[in-house]
C-alpha cells in the first residue's frame, strides 16, 4: 500500500520537465523491466498495518539486533531563534535514522546478473564480467533489505542521557527534534552512538553544530558534484551500481576554496532514496566537505522506483526542504549550487523568490556532457529566466566551467 502511496504521490507531483525528459528517455519501460528487490510479506501484516499510526503504534518495539539494523545519518545542531531574544537558546538537532530487516532480499545472483546486463556487461567478457558483478552486489546490498517499521533506538547523548528515538512510521524512518543540553561552539562535531552499538553497521552518528549566523551552502549531489547522468536511466544505473564513484571535474577543488574562504556550514540536499546514503557519504567525505546528507524518505522495494526518485516531483521534494532548513537557520547567509538536469533551478528561483534576503548567491552547472541533454531545452537562456523570474540578476550565475565562480565566490567575503 505504501508502495502504492509513494508511486502516486511522485506522479503528482511531477512536472511537465520531469514527465518530458521520462518520456523522452524511456524510463517508464527501463523501470517496468527491473526486478523487485523484496517484497511487501516480508514485513508481517500486524506490523505493517500498525506502522501507519507512528507514535501511536501499539506493536511498536526495540530494533532486534539479530533480525534488523539501523542507520544513523549525520546531522547538524542548531539553535532556535527565539522572537524575543533575551537570551541564547539551547542546541537541539533533527535527529534522523533509517531501520531496516537483515537478510530479507530475493536472490542477488538474479538481479546482480539483470542489472550488469541492462549496463552493457558481455556474458563472454569473463573476468570484467565477474569483477563488474561483484562491484554491483556490494552495492545492491543496501536495497536487498526490506524496511523495519514501527522499530525504536536508545542513542547516547553528551553527558550520558540516553534518549529513545522513534518509533518509525511506514517508511521504517525517524526524524525526531532532540535537545543537546550540553555546550557547544560553531564548528564543534561529536559522535552519537546507540546504546546497543552492534545495530548500527554503519556506526555513530556525526552531529555539527552551526550557530544562528554566517554562511551557508546547500549543495545538490547528482551531475552537480557527482557524476550520475541522471537524464539517462542505463546512466543512472551504471554510475550508481558500477562505475567508480566520480566527481565533476574542478568542483572538489571549487568547494574547498568556498570553505577555506567562508567557512559555511554544509548540507548535500539528493534526490536519491535514503538506501544510498552509505554509499554517497563516502563519495562525499572522500570528495568534499562535510555535511549532512537529506534524502528522499521513501519506502522502495524495487530499483523503478529508485529511478522515478531521481526524475519525478524533485523540485516540491527539495523546496519543502530547503524551507525547513530556513526554518533552522534564518539569519544565515546561504548559496545554493545544483544542475540544469533536474529542477534545481526551478526549486532554487522558487525559494529565492520567499527569503531573498536568505539567498545570497545560486550556482547552476549547465550540464552539457551527458548526450540526452542535447535534446531537450533544459539548458536554454528561456528555461533560467523563466525559474529565475524575479530574482535578482546578480543573485544567480549558469557556469559550464567551475573556474568561472571563482570572483564570484571571492566578492562574498566580508558579506557583499
Amino acid at each position: 500500500m505504501q508502495r502504492a502511496f509513494d508511486r502516486a504521490r511522485q506522479l503528482l507531483e511531477e512536472t511537465r520537465g520531469d514527465r518530458r525528459t521520462r518520456t523522452a528517455e524511456g524510463f517508464g519501460s527501463t523501470e517496468r523491466g527491473l526486478p523487485r528487490l523484496t517484497s511487501p510479506f516480508d514485513i508481517p501484516l500486524a506490523q505493517n498495518i500498525s506502522s501507519y499510526l507512528g507514535n501511536l503504534n501499539p506493536l511498536a518495539g526495540p530494533i532486534d539486533p539479530k533480525t534488523e539494523s539501523v542507520w544513523l545519518l549525520n546531522a547538524t545542531a542548531y539553535r532556535p531563534i527565539h522572537p524575543y531574544p533575551h537570551s541564547q537558546q539551547p542546541w537541539q538537532a533533527e535527529f534522523r535514522v533509517a531501520c531496516f530487516k537483515k537478510g530479507t532480499g530475493r536472490d542477488v545472483s538474479k538481479v546482480v546478473a539483470d542489472i550488469a546486463d541492462k549496463v552493457g556487461l558481455k556474458e563472454g567478457d569473463g573476468e570484467v564480467r565477474q569483477r563488474g558483478e561483484d562491484t554491483i552486489a556490494e552495492r545492491l546490498q543496501p536495497f536487498m533489505d526490506a524496511v523495519a517499521p514501527g522499530r525504536w533506538v536508545e542513542v547516547k547523548l553528551p553527558g550520558g542521557k540516553v534518549q529513545k528515538l522513534g518509533p518509525g512510521a511506514r517508511s521504517a524512518t525517524i526524524q525526531q527534534t532532540v535537545p543537546l543540553r550540553a555546550e557547544h561552539r560553531n564548528g564543534d562535531v561529536i559522535e552519537i552512538d546507540a546504546v546497543r552499538e552492534e545495530v548500527t553497521p554503519h556506526g555513530p552518528m556525526e552531529v555539527g553544530f552551526a550557530e544562528p549566523d554566517g554562511w551557508m551552502v546547500i549543495s545538490d549531489v547528482d551531475d552537480t558534484i557527482k557524476v550520475t547522468l541522471t537524464p539517462s536511466p542505463t546512466g543512472i544505473l551504471r554510475t550508481t551500481f558500477l562505475s567508480t564513484p566520480e566527481p565533476i571535474a574542478s568542483m572538489p577543488a571549487l568547494y574547498s576554496h568556498i570553505n577555506s574562504l567562508l567557512t559555511p556550514t554544509w548540507f548535500y540536499l539528493s534526490a536519491s532514496p535514503y538506501n544510498l546514503y552509505p554509499f554517497l557519504r563516502t563519495f562525499i567525505h572522500e570528495h568534499y566537505p562535510k555535511g549532512p546528507i537529506f534524502l528522499r524518505d521513501a519506502s522502495w522495494m524495487d530499483l523503478s522506483g529508485f529511478l522515478m526518485s531521481l526524475t519525478q516531483g524533485t523540485q516540491k521534494y527539495k523546496s519543502e526542504r530547503m524551507q525547513k532548513l530556513h526554518g533552522m537557520w534564518p539569519k544565515r547567509k546561504v548559496i545554493f549550487v545544483g544542475d540544469s538536469t533536474q529542477s534545481d533551478p526551478e526549486a532554487y528561483g522558487e525559494v529565492a523568490r520567499l527569503f531573498p534576503g536568505w539567498v545570497r548567491k545560486v550556482f547552476v552547472r549547465k550540464v552539457t556532457d551527458v548526450a540526452e541533454m542535447n535534446t531537450d531545452d533544459k539548458n536554454s537562456d528561456e528555461r533560467f529566466e523563466k525559474a529565475f523570474k524575479g530574482v535578482p540578476r546578480d543573485v544567480w550565475t549558469v557556469f559550464e566551467d567551475p573556474a568561472e565562480l571563482y570572483g564570484a565566490v571571492d566578492a562574498l567575503k566580508g558579506g557583499k
